[in-house]
C-alpha cells in the first residue's frame, strides 16, 4: 500500500501478490484469509500461506481479471485443526496425553460434520475418523495415521475450523485494462513514412495516408501500440534545423515538439500530414491492423503558438520582458516555451482537459506525456483522475527521465506506465539490481515501459556495441517486463551519434528520414526478423507478460545475466504452467562460457533433478539441471531464451 491517498494498482490478468503480517500470542497456530470483492460485486476467499521467514508474513497470489476498483481485506483466525494436528503429531508418538489428543481430534471432527456447507463425502469421512479415534480397539499407530492423513488435511485446508476471527481494514486496489500493463510499442514519425525526395533535392513530407501503408509491416513485427510524436503544426520562430542547429532552411520541417503556429495548436494536425479526418482514418486503419495509436501530449509551445498571444500569463516572463525558453542544461530549446502553471492553474487545467478530450474523440486512448516531471504533480493527479473517471480505458505513459522520487511520485499519482533508467543499465550487476527492483520494490504502483532507444537517446552501449548490442538490449527489454518499446531505425542498427551527444546524427527530430524498410530486410541487414520472433515468443508465453515474477539467478561470469519467469498452471490463461529462462551475454564484444546456477524450486523441480529446455530463438534443446554450462557468442546469438518443457 503506497502512502497518502494513492491506491496500489494492477492490470487485468496480472498475478498480484498479497502480503500481510499476522500473529497471535502463545503457540496455537493461526490461518489467514484474503477476502476479495470484484468491481461487479463478486466475493472470493483465498487461503494465504506462511512464508516461513521468521517474520510472521503470509502471502497469496491471485490473478485479477476484471477491470475496475477491487476491495480486499485480510482475516486472521485461530486454526483449531492445525493446532491439534501439530500437537498430536508430537504427543502421540511420545505417549504423552494420547487419550486427550484422540478425543480432542474427535470433537473437532464432530464440529466439522455439523457444518452445513461441508460436502457429504467429507462429513462421512470425518464421522468415520472421529469414531476411529474414540475406538479403544484402534491402536495409537492407526490414530497417528489419521492425524497425518493428507486427505483429512486437505478437507481443512479448503474449509478450516476457525475461531477468534479477526477482520482487518478494507482497502482498495485499482485494476486497469490489460494494455495499461502489457504491450509492445513501436514509434515512428508519420512525416517520414512515405516521404519522397523530389528532383530539386528537397523532400516532400509523408502524410497520414502514406504512413498508413506501413501499418501492416509494424503489426507483422508483432507490435501492439504505435506511438506518434506530436502531429501538430510546428512553429516557425526559432525553428531548429538539422542536428539541432539554429539556422533552419525554408524547407526544414523543424521539431514536432515545438508545437503551434499560425496554423493552430495542440488541437490541430499539421497540414503537411493531412486533415483531422485523415487522422481518424489512420487510427481506424491502425485498429484494423491490430494496433492502438498512442499520441504524444507535450504541454509546451513554440513562440508562435496561439497560446503565446492569447494567454501570455501561461508563460514565464523574464526581467528583460522576454519569455523564458525551455532548458535542460546544457541543452537549450530556443524553439520551445515551457508552461508556467502558477499564474492561471485553473485556466491551464481547463485547456489541457479540453485537448485530451478532443483527441479521445478522435479515437486515441493512449497518451505518451512529454517531461511530466516539469509540471506540478497535483496537476497530473487531477487530470488522470478526471479523464479516467470519464473513460477508464485511457492510458498515460510518463516520459519521466528524472530522479527516483519524482518518477515514482508520478506513478503513484496515476500514470499507468513510465519510462525508466533501463537504457543506462547495461552491465550484469546493474541489470540484476534494476530488474529485481522493478519486479519486487515498485511493482504495486509503477509499471515500466522498457524502451530500448528514443529519438533523444542513443547510448554508448548501442553506439559502440555493434549489432550484438541491439540484439541483447531488445531481448532483455522484451522479456524483462511485460511492456517495452522500440523507436524506428533500431532495426537498421542506426548507431552513429552526433559528436558530443547521446542522440543520433541527422536526428529525425529535425529532418525527414528516408528508410528502405523492405530492401534492408531482403538484404538481411535488418533486425526486424529478430524483433518479430521476440514478439512471437512474448505472445506464446504468458509468464513473460507478468512483471512481478522475475527472479534473478546466478552465473560465474560477470557478463552473463540469468533470470527466470514462471507462471503456475492455476494462474495461467492457458491452464498450463509456463517457465522461461533468459541467459544473456551482456558484453557485446565477446564470446563467454561459464556455469549458471538455477533455483529450480521456483518452477517445481527439485535441486539436481533434470529437465528439458528449448531455445526459442534457435530451436536447440538440452537437458539441464540446477547447474549448467553455457557458451554465448555475442557475434552469433548472445541470448538464450529457454522454455522449460513440461513444467
Amino acid at each position: 500500500m503506497p502512502g497518502g491517498e494513492f491506491r496500489p494498482k494492477a492490470f487485468a490478468g496480472e498475478v498480484v501478490p498479497f502480503f500481510v503480517t499476522a500473529f497471535r500470542e502463545g503457540h496455537d497456530l493461526i490461518g489467514v484469509h484474503l477476502r476479495l470483492f470484484s468491481p461487479s460485486g463478486d466475493e472470493s476467499l483465498h487461503r494465504m500461506v506462511p512464508l516461513g521467514d521468521g517474520f510472521d508474513r503470509w502471502s497469496a497470489l491471485v490473478s485479477l481479471l476484471e477491470q475496475g476498483v477491487w476491495s480486499f481485506r485480510f482475516e486472521g483466525f485461530a486454526d483449531d485443526y492445525a493446532t491439534w494436528e501439530h500437537a498430536a503429531e508430537l504427543k502421540i508418538p511420545a505417549g504423552v496425553d494420547v487419550p486427550l489428543m484422540r478425543e480432542t481430534g474427535a470433537l473437532l471432527f464432530d464440529r466439522a460434520v455439523k457444518e452445513k456447507g461441508r460436502p457429504v463425502a467429507e462429513r462421512r469421512a470425518l464421522e468415520g475418523a472421529a469414531a476411529a479415534l474414540r475406538d479403544p480397539l484402534v491402536g495409537d499407530e492407526v490414530a497417528l495415521g489419521i492425524v497425518q492423513d493428507p486427505a483429512i488435511a486437505a478437507f481443512f485446508a479448503d474449509r478450516p475450523l476457525m475461531s477468534l476471527v479477526t477482520v482487518g481494514a478494507t482497502n482498495e486496489l485499482l485494476v486497469e485494462r490489460e494494455r495499461a500493463g502489457v504491450g509492445a510499442w513501436y514509434e515512428f514519425f508519420p512525416r517520414s513514412e512515405g516521404a519522397k525526395r523530389l528532383k530539386d533535392g528537397t523532400i516532400k513530407s509523408g502524410t497520414f495516408r502514406t504512413a498508413a501503408k506501413r501499418l501492416p509491416d509494424v503489426a507483422a513485427m508483432g507490435f501492439d501500440v504505435l506511438y506518434l510524436p506530436p502531429i501538430h503544426p510546428i512553429g516557425r520562430k526559432n525553428r531548429k534545423g538539422p542536428n539541432n542547429t539554429l539556422d533552419a532552411g525554408e524547407r526544414d520541417p523543424g521539431s514536432p515538439w515545438a508545437i503551434g503556429s499560425t496554423e493552430g495548436g495542440h488541437d490541430t494536425v499539421h497540414p503537411d500530414l493531412g486533415t483531422l479526418s485523415d487522422f481518424r482514418a489512420f487510427v481506424r486503419a491502425a485498429r484494423s491492423a491490430g494496433l492502438e495509436v498512442a499520441l504524444d501530449l507535450a504541454l509546451q509551445a513554440a513562440p508562435d503558438h496561439p497560446w503565446v498571444t492569447e494567454h501570455p500569463e501561461w508563460f514565464t516572463t523574464l526581467p528583460d520582458g522576454s519569455i523564458a525558453f525551455a532548458e535542460n542544461p546544457p541543452k537549450k530549446y530556443q524553439d520551445i516555451y515551457p508552461i508556467n502553471f502558477d499564474n492561471d492553474p485553473e485556466g491551464i487545467r481547463a485547456e489541457v482537459l479540453r485537448i485530451v478530450r478532443h483527441w479521445i474523440a478522435q479515437g486515441v486512448l493512449i497518451f505518451r506525456v512529454d517531461n511530466p516531471h516539469t509540471k506540478p504533480l497535483q496537476f497530473w493527479e487531477w487530470l488522470i483522475r478526471t479523464v479516467t473517471a470519464e473513460n477508464p480505458d485511457v492510458v498515460f505513459l510518463a516520459e519521466a527521465f528524472t530522479r527516483p522520487a519524482p518518477l515514482q511520485g508520478l506513478a503513484s499519482a496515476g500514470f499507468q506506465q513510465s519510462y525508466t533508467y533501463f537504457t543506462w543499465r547495461n552491465t550484469k550487476e546493474e541489470l540484476e539490481t534494476f530488474l529485481s527492483g522493478l519486479a519486487t520494490e515498485t511493482a504495486d504502483f509503477l509499471r515500466p515501459n522498457l524502451f530500448v532507444n528514443t529519438p533523444d537517446i542513443l547510448t554508448e552501449y548501442l553506439q559502440y556495441g555493434g549489432r550484438p548490442a541491439y540484439k541483447i538490449r531488445a531481448a532483455i527489454a522484451a522479456t524483462g517486463a511485460p511492456t517495452y518499446g522500440v523507436y524506428a531505425g533500431y532495426e537498421h542498427f542506426e548507431n552513429v551519434a552526433r559528436p558530443g551527444s547521446e542522440e543520433n546524427i541527422d536526428n529525425e527530430k529535425y529532418e525527414y528520414k528516408l528508410r528502405d524498410w523492405p530492401g534492408t530486410e531482403e538484404r538481411g541487414d535488418s533486425l526486424a526478423p529478430y524483433l518479430r520472433r521476440l514478439n512471437e515468443i512474448r505472445r506464446a508465453h504468458p509468464a513473460l507478460l507478468q512483471l512481478r515474477n522475475l527472479r534473478v539467478h546466478w552465473s560465474d561470469d560477470d557478463a552473463i545475466l540469468v533470470y527466470s519467469k514462471h507462471l503456475d498452471a492455476a494462474l495461467s490463461p492457458t491452464g498450463a504452467a509456463d517457465t522461461v529462462l533468459v541467459v544473456a551475454n551482456v558484453d557485446p564484444h565477446s564470446v563467454r562460457q561459464t556455469m549458471v546456477h538455477l533455483d529450480t524450486r521456483l518452477w517445481g523441480v527439485a535441486p539436481g533433478e533434470p529437465f528439458d529446455v528449448e531455445d526459442l530463438i534457435t530451436g536447440a534443446t538440452w537437458t539441464w539441471s540446477d547447474h549448467n554450462f553455457v557458451r554465448l557468442d555475442a557475434f552469433n546469438e548472445p541470448v538464450h531464451i529457454l522454455t522449460v518443457k513440461g513444467r
